[in-house]
This record gives C-alpha cells, structure tokens and sequence, in this order.
C-alpha cells in the first residue's frame, strides 16, 4: 500500500524540470497541481522564475495542464495572468482529472508527468492513473485549512516510505 504514495522523482521545485530533461525522458506534456507547486496558495501572481520556466517550456512545444482539485472560478482566477490550460475539481487521489488532461492532448501514460507537493493526493493520483510523478517541497510553509488535514497524515507516510525506500531523497533534477 505505502508503494502508491512513493514518487517516481523527487526535486526542490518544478523549476527544476527542464525541456531536456524531459525530452530525453520521452515526456511531451507536464501536469501540475496548482497551490504550492506552481503558485504559492496565498500568491496568484506566479514568480519571474515561473514566468520564465513557463517561457522554456512553450518553447520546446512542451503543454503544461494544471491539474487541481479546486474549483473552476478559483483556478481561472489563479492563472488568469499566466493564460494556462487546467482541469478543475479533478478529485484526485483519483485518476479522474489526469486522465481527462491526458486525453485532451492525445498522449500515452508514459508521454506525461504529474508534479505536485501532496503524497496524498498528487503522487496517489499519478500512480492510480499510471503516469510517472514529481514531488517538489511545498513553494511555502503555511497550506489551506484542508491542506493542514493532508500535511498531518503525510508525516507518517514519508516515514514509512523512508524505511521502505531509504534510497529516496531530493535531487536538483530527473534522473
């Protein structure tokens, strides 16, 4: 069970993907969670560092798809200054939302990624839609009230991913 939960990689930030990296791992299309993976919850306006990954990776033919379970009205007005695609209300952990972004772009599970923040919903729901996961640490300390739920439970489940997978820890990219 505790094998659901456990990311295909692990890197700091989603700045850290690069269209290399993820050109020779055969990946056409990234997924995203949206609050503390690609903007911090509290702050809609992106970074200048986002800005310009975003800039990179259009550049390379790459789509990036937010992938969240908020709801519309609250995605639209997150991304309304970066004009980028979303799936709404995806229910993950269920595979639901990647599922529906996949098919929109015509892909193959290994052709995608989902990076996110959460074990609980994030890398759960890549592995129940069978694509390859990212976690990056949280862009911020402080979560959503209902985020605060999820932080308490993941505590032991990176515990017990630690002892299952000891080989498991950050790295500055894909490898």
């Amino acid at each position: 069970m505790i094998k659901q939960f456990k990311p295909t990689w692990m890197i700091p930030a989603i700045y850290n993907i690069t269209p290399a990296q993820l050109h020779e791992k055969g990946i056409k299309a990234v997924f995203a969670d949206l609050d503390n993976t690609l903007i911090a919850w509290d702050n809609p306006d992106g970074t200048p560092e986002l800005k310009k990954w975003l800039h990179g990776l259009q550049d390379a033919g790459i789509p990036l798809i937010v992938v969240s379970n908020n709801s519309h009205v609250r995605i639209a007005k997150a991304l309304q200054a970066l004009d980028l695609p979303f799936v709404s209300r995806a229910l993950k952990p269920l595979p639901f939302g990647i599922q529906r972004a996949r098919h929109n772009l015509g892909l193959q599970q290994n052709e995608v990624i989902m990076v996110g923040d959460q074990y609980i919903t994030d890398m759960w729901a890549a592995h129940t839609a069978g694509v390859a996961s990212v976690l990056v640490q949280p862009l911020v300390q402080t979560d959503a009230w209902n985020t605060r739920i999820n932080r308490f439970f993941e505590r032991f489940i990176k515990a017990r991913l630690a002892h299952r997978f000891p080989e498991m820890h950050f790295q500055e990219e894909l490898k």
